[in-house]
């Protein structure tokens, strides 16, 4: 195994350790981990994800997840200078926590030029309308009859079409009628 598996296998388990329990952090894979950062109501997630040389080398970071689209450009490229430069410093060693930790302490600088300019101009693009009364159709109820109704509905049913009853529908069974009557020997 070589020194930076090993080193990579290690700082796994030190995340899970670290962050056991908190709902902010998640680990996608073996290599690749998110945290979520909150300052009141704006929020937003990096991803940190290890290439194979780790850490000899710097991870990538990932801002670009469904999560921050609401993130100006301007907030995203400053976080990534940040991480970049944090980086730097501590190249040959296990820095993912470090990195997150970072920025933690950061959150509310960053945040502070996030503005609520993106939500509002999305909104102002979305068109509300009355919905058409021809589209909001109630489902037909079945109609509900009662055991009476019911009932004449099947004898109705059972007469057929011209009002007769179907051909047999008065026979006898033969065999269960002769098998009530006795059986009786002529002398």
């Amino acid at each position: 195994m070589s020194d930076d598996a090993e080193q990579q296998a290690e700082e796994v388990e030190v995340l899970k350790s670290i962050y056991e329990g908190d709902d902010n952090f998640k680990q996608l894979n073996d290599k690749t981990y998110q945290y979520k950062y909150k300052d009141g109501e704006k929020s937003f997630i990096v991803e940190i994800s290890w290439g194979p040389t780790y850490p000899t080398e710097k991870p990538n970071f990932n801002l670009e997840i469904f999560y921050n689209q609401h993130l100006l450009p301007s907030v995203k490229e400053n976080i990534l200078n940040l991480l970049n430069a944090e980086a730097d410093q501590w190249i040959g060693c296990a820095m993912t926590y470090t990195l997150f930790e970072y920025l933690k302490e950061k959150v509310s600088e960053i945040l502070a030029e996030q503005t609520d300019e993106v939500i509002t101009a999305r909104v102002e693009k979305i068109a509300i309308c009355d919905p058409d009364p021809a589209d909001t159709k109630k489902p037909e109820k079945k109609e509900q009859l009662s055991k009476a109704q019911k009932r004449r509905a099947w004898d109705r049913a059972e007469m057929g079409r011209g009002g007769e009853k179907p051909r047999g529908w008065d026979w006898v069974d033969i065999v269960k009628h002769l098998s009530q009557a006795p059986h009786v020997q002529p002398s």
